[in-house]
């Protein structure tokens, strides 16, 4: 997988973007892979350009100013109880590296392996959570 390219699941043959490491080389990239990081239903981790990381759940941002260091993401990290703000223009890197606790579980998945094991002969085929991590 190039560290550029979002990866297809070979169980669900769906995109995925855990372990992506989005270029954030122009403005535009990083507004975009932030985008994305906000979408995302996992952690995350930013280095920032003092070098320091910082990983956890990012849930909310502000990506409409004019400039990146009016642009800002709001994270839960992971080691510690609150909330960090951070500028895009601070963001060195991103990584996707938390588990998409979303994949895989879209209604037409669910339904595409309801399917196959119903014509594998399966019977009482129930919907199960997933257990948690």
């Amino acid at each position: 997988m190039s560290q550029n390219t979002p990866r297809t699941d070979v169980e669900t043959e769906e995109k995925t973007i855990q372990g992506w490491i989005p270029s954030l080389a122009t403005d535009l990239e990083i507004r975009a892979a932030l985008e994305k990081a906000f979408d995302y239903r996992g952690d995350v981790t930013l280095t920032l350009k003092d070098g320091s990381t910082l990983e956890g759940y990012l849930f909310d941002r502000r990506s409409d100013a004019a400039t990146l260091d009016r642009c800002t993401v709001t994270l839960f990290p992971k080691d510690r109880d609150e909330k960090v703000t951070v500028s895009y223009a601070d963001i060195a890197g991103l990584i996707f590296s938390g588990k998409d606790t979303a994949h895989g579980k879209s209604f037409e998945t669910w339904v595409r392996k309801y399917n196959e094991r119903k014509a594998a002969g399966e019977t009482n085929i129930a919907l199960e959570p997933e257990k948690l991590d």
